[in-house]
This record gives structure tokens, C-alpha cells and sequence, in this order.
């Protein structure tokens, strides 16, 4: 998508299929000017003649004079409008026909398709709203829980972007001392501000950025889920738990060890918070060279993982504990472990308790970290699964967020935040040792640059603006 096309008049379906009522909207120069060439009003003037911010009912004609449909069409008129644009929005019935036929002819009379998130990057050049914004659309549109909406919400309504412009207000009262500072060097007896203000406005900053920089993990897992890995030795299990707690055949269950040689990922919301569970292949010793990448992957997925299920076959449950311990324990740690122990049906005697079964397998296992959650269930006849659920919730410990809370959930901002964290920590470190204001300045001037870089401030190629929009749904 090339910026230079924002002046081409452009148009796009921008209701899904399926539905009673279609919508196409049109937007640029001549929007207005080229629905008026295929709508012809049941009454009254044409489109180009009405006051903005209203209803027209009418039709829809070809060439020929033979009604497509009859629809509304809404009138928006630059700079008031989503896209800042002339616009109009034809509501027409969801046939796939009729849309079809109506975009054909707004083509035929000069408006191009409209690429993926074209509107909302109009919108964007034209001052409607910055980058992070912009990017909080597709953000709402993909929401799937009340906390992804509310983060998408608040960043839209421009809650990011404010805290932003605090931070970039400090950082220009500090960029403009130390400027003060440099230009006034030859008068010793003008002081605009000493080192500790300035080291002062300097940790406040630092503790804004920081701040919003340990809001991503929350972020993260909010908007992609809390990613739990489904660990342990071939047949012990892990698919068939995969498939309970999804409630569906997700994944391939066999008594064949190896049967999953590659990771296999799926979500399901529990208590409000979305999990993205990871069935990894078992781990074993083995010479198959496909099951030993889809081993390897298993260490991948188990270190990216914040909750780690270690799935154990409670039949010979010390053994396979022995066999992996030195494998799985120390990459846990910073982790919740949850230890479960399966096939508890097969296990236990019929007179023993859970909770007496539970204690005797405990007592089994040798080194057993103090912090280790230890279950015991049968995926397989789907006994005890509540309690594994709601440890899941009590681990992932995700805060109730309101349409005010501000959250990073964006990678592109993440990184741009740890880069400006980097460059304020350069400030501090380079005031601490009474470094000159210059070398002092250019961090100042680094960590701006970051920022600006978020809102959009500092963006100007088609590549990066290309590449953040081409992810956006058609018609938006």
C-alpha cells in the first residue's frame, strides 16, 4: 500500500457474509461525487447537494436504468469522518450478489478496491487518530474477552497515547534543560537546573517507561493467552488431557509411543482468562530424527511457557519422575509447575481416598519441589479436571483491568518501550557520573525517538506503515 494512493477514491465490503444488511463504504476525493453516478434518490436532491450526517434512501442502477437494490446511503464530508475524507456508506441487503454487483459498478466508475486496513491508515495520515490508535482497531475487531476489549478500548479511546504524551512532556522539560544548560555553559553564574532535579525528573521517567514495559506480560496474556505447556514422557498421557480439557479430539490418541512428534496448540477460556495449552511430543530418548525435533520443540514450548503441566503416568510414576527430572525441573523455575499425575483410575486401590492415593505417589518421588502444585486425575474418564482448572486460574493470577487501565499488549510497543528504557537508563547512569550535557542530550534525544516511534510520531516509510496496516481485515 503506497501512501501517494490516499488521494484514489477507494472502496471495500465492510460487513461480514452472511448477514441481512451489507455495508460497502467509500472513501477520497470523489466518493461523494461517484456513489451520486450509480444511487439515484427515491426523492428529493442528489447526494452531492445534502448536508452532511444524513440518511438517503433510493437505489441502486446500473447503466441501463435497472435497479440492483434498493438501499441507504450515509453522508460524511472531510474532515468529519473516520478517514478524514469525503465518505459515504451504502447499506445495501447482505446478498453476496448485490454487494458484488454495487462494487463492480463504484470500479467501473473510477474507485479502486480497497487494500487490507486502508481506511484506518487514511485515518491515521490524516491526523484522526496516531499509530497506536490505529492499531487498537484491529486489536477491538479481534477481541475475544471482556479484558482484550477493555485494553483495546482504552488504547482506542487514546489512554496509551496520553500516558505517552505525559512522559514525552517530561522528557522535553528535561531536554530543554540540558539544551539550557549547553547553551548557556560560558555563565557560570546562570544555573537553570542542578544535577539532582534533573536526576530526579530523570527516575520519574524511568519509572513511567518501566512500568509500562512490566505490563506486557499481562498484556500478552490477555490478547494471545497464557500459554501452558503439556510436558512429559511418550504415552503417559498429555494428548488425552489436550482432548479433556478442550472437550474435543484435538489431538491424536494412541497406545503408540511417539504419536505426537510436533506441538500442537489450542485455546479454551477458563474463568474469564484465555489459556493457550501447548500438547508437546514425548520425551524420551529415541534415534527417530523426526521425533527428535518434535522433542526439541518440546523444550522450546516448555521455556516459552509461564504455566508447565509435567503429565506422569501415576502407574510407574518415581520412574518416569527419575527419568525426566534433571530434564524438566530446571527449566521451571520462575515458572508454576503443575505435576500431574494420570491415569489415576488405573492406579489406585478401590478403598484408597484421592487424597490418600495423592499422598502416596508424593511419597514416592524423591527432590519434590516444595513450590510444585501435585494433582492426581484420569483424563481419560475426564475425573478431576475442575481442580486442575481452577489451579490454571489461581496461577494465571491476571488482574481485572477497567477501560482505564493502561496495558501494553503490542510487541512493535514493547520493544519500542524497552528501547526508550534502555536510553533513559543512559540518562541516569550518564547524570550519576556528571557527564557532559551533550552525550546526556543524545541519550534524551534517543529515548524521544522510541516513543515518537509508537504514536507514529517518528514514522514515514510506506515499508513500516505498509507492514503494520496489511494485517487489518478488508474495509477497514
Amino acid at each position: 500500500m503506497n501512501i501517494l494512493q490516499t488521494e484514489d477514491t477507494i472502496c471495500a465490503i465492510a460487513t461480514a457474509q452472511g448477514g441481512a444488511i451489507g455495508t460497502i463504504r467509500v472513501s477520497g476525493p470523489e466518493a461523494i461525487t461517484l456513489t451520486d453516478r450509480i444511487f439515484k434518490p427515491v426523492s428529493g436532491k442528489p447526494l452531492a447537494e445534502r448536508a452532511p450526517y444524513t440518511l438517503t434512501f433510493g437505489h441502486i442502477l446500473t447503466p441501463e436504468g435497472e435497479i440492483i437494490d434498493e438501499v441507504l446511503v450515509s453522508l460524511f464530508r472531510a474532515p468529519h469522518s473516520y478517514t478524514g475524507q469525503d465518505s459515504t456508506e451504502i447499506s445495501c441487503h447482505g446478498s453476496s450478489y448485490i454487494l458484488q454487483q454495487v462494487m463492480q459498478l463504484l470500479i467501473r466508475q473510477g474507485c479502486r478496491a480497497a487494500g487490507p486496513g486502508e481506511y484506518t491508515q487514511r485515518a491515521f495520515l490524516n491526523g484522526k487518530m496516531d499509530l497506536s490508535q490505529a492499531e487498537a482497531v484491529a486489536d477491538l475487531i479481534a477481541s475475544t474477552s471482556a479484558a482484550t476489549h477493555r485494553m483495546a478500548m482504552n488504547q482506542m479511546r487514546g489512554g496509551f497515547s496520553r500516558e505517552l504524551a505525559v512522559l514525552r512532556d517530561k522528557l522535553l522539560h528535561l531536554t530543554s534543560l540540558m539544551e539550557l544548560e549547553l547553551d548557556f555553559s560560558d555563565h557560570e553564574e546562570l544555573e537553570f537546573a542542578d544535577r539532582s532535579e534533573l536526576e530526579d525528573i530523570a527516575r520519574q521517567i524511568e519509572q513511567v517507561i518501566h512500568h509500562l514495559v512490566d505490563t506486557f506480560s499481562v498484556g500478552n496474556a490477555l490478547k494471545n493467552g497464557v500459554p501452558v505447556a503439556i510436558v512429559g514422557e511418550t504415552n503417559a498421557g498429555k494428548s488425552t488431557l489436550l482432548n479433556a480439557l478442550l472437550n474435543e479430539e484435538r489431538a491424536i490418541v494412541s497406545d503408540i509411543h511417539g504419536t505426537t512428534r510436533d506441538v500442537i496448540e489450542d485455546t479454551m477460556n477458563l474463568g474469564g482468562i484465555t489459556f493457550r495449552f501447548i500438547d508437546t511430543a514425548g520425551i524420551r530418548e529415541t534415534t527417530d530424527t523426526i521425533e527428535s525435533l518434535g522433542i526439541e520443540r518440546s523444550f522450546q514450548k516448555l521455556d516459552q511457557a509461564d504455566i508447565v503441566l509435567w503429565v506422569i503416568d501415576a502407574t510407574c510414576a518415581e520412574e518416569q519422575y527419575r527419568q525426566l527430572a534433571d530434564k524438566i525441573l530446571p527449566r521451571c523455575e520462575g515458572k508454576h509447575l503443575v505435576i500431574v499425575f494420570n491415569k489415576a483410575d488405573l492406579f489406585s486401590p478401590a478403598d484408597s481416598s484421592a487424597d490418600e492415593q495423592l499422598a502416596r505417589l508424593k511419597a514416592t518421588l524423591p527432590d519434590l519441589p516444595e513450590d510444585a502444585c501435585v494433582l492426581s486425575l484420569s483424563a481419560k474418564q475426564k475425573e478431576g479436571l475442575s481442580q486442575l482448572q481452577k489451579q490454571l486460574v489461581d496461577f494465571a493470577a491476571l488482574p481485572d483491568l477497567s477501560q482505564n487501565d493502561v496495558v501494553v499488549s503490542n510487541i512493535r510497543h514493547y520493544e519500542a518501550l524497552s528501547r526508550a528504557l534502555e536510553a533513559i537508563h543512559r540518562v541516569q547512569d550518564g547524570l550519576a557520573m556528571q557527564l557532559s550535557g551533550d552525550l546526556v542530550s543524545q541519550d534524551l534525544r534517543e529515548c524521544l525517538y522510541h516513543l515518537g516511534e509508537i504514536v507514529g510520531g517518528t514514522i514515514e516509510t510506506d515499508e513500516v506503515l505498509g507492514n503494520i496496516f496489511k494485517h487489518f481485515c478488508i474495509g477497514k
